[in-house]
């Protein structure tokens, strides 16, 4: 089959370079982030398109920002299952990374995800709509103006609520 080309392409190639330098097989990466292998050989080839799930699951035993995966421009999209997530901002500096999306959920549409590498923190500032986000083994509801601020390396998940909502989601990183 012919390489594909465009943002998945180049979202594929960033995975393969990272899995391949920290020594990794695709089995092995596939096995730590919860995918198939099918799945993670089809996304380094670029003939799948990326989730925002599948990017954060991959991101996470890699140790590496979603940033790192992302086609690396503001304004970058990844959308799927009622989310839509948009590039704001990432600012690299010594001792950390910080990505900003603006993130908008579905009525009723879920993004879970596993714990990101150690010392990950997220923000999440809400703009319209109604939610909640599951963190720490507790939950907190939100709507408008409301600022919710958690430790991310450990599972957590967001829910939209019947409107669904749009936030600004930070997240900062260590390196």
């Amino acid at each position: 089959m012919a390489r594909a080309t465009g943002a998945g392409a180049d979202v594929g190639a960033r995975i393969r370079a990272l899995r391949e330098a920290r020594g990794l097989s695709l089995s092995g990466l596939a096995s730590q982030a919860g995918i198939g292998k099918g799945t993670l050989s089809e996304l380094e080839t670029g003939q799948r398109n990326p989730t925002l799930d599948t990017l954060y699951a991959v991101a996470t035993p890699l140790g590496v920002p979603m940033a790192a995966l992302m086609d690396d421009r503001d304004g970058a999209v990844i959308a799927g299952d009622g989310i839509l997530a948009t590039r704001v901002r990432v600012v690299r500096e010594p001792g950390r990374t910080t990505e900003a999306y603006l993130l908008r959920l579905a009525p009723g549409a879920e993004r879970r995800s596993g714990a990101h590498v150690a010392g990950v923190e997220e923000q999440l500032v809400v703009l319209s709509g109604t939610g909640e986000v599951e963190h720490g083994g507790g939950v907190d509801a939100f709507g408008p103006g409301d600022h919710v601020r958690f430790a991310a390396d450990r599972p957590h998940a967001y829910r939209g609520g019947p409107e669904g909502f749009e936030a600004v989601n930070v997240i900062v990183t260590p390196t």
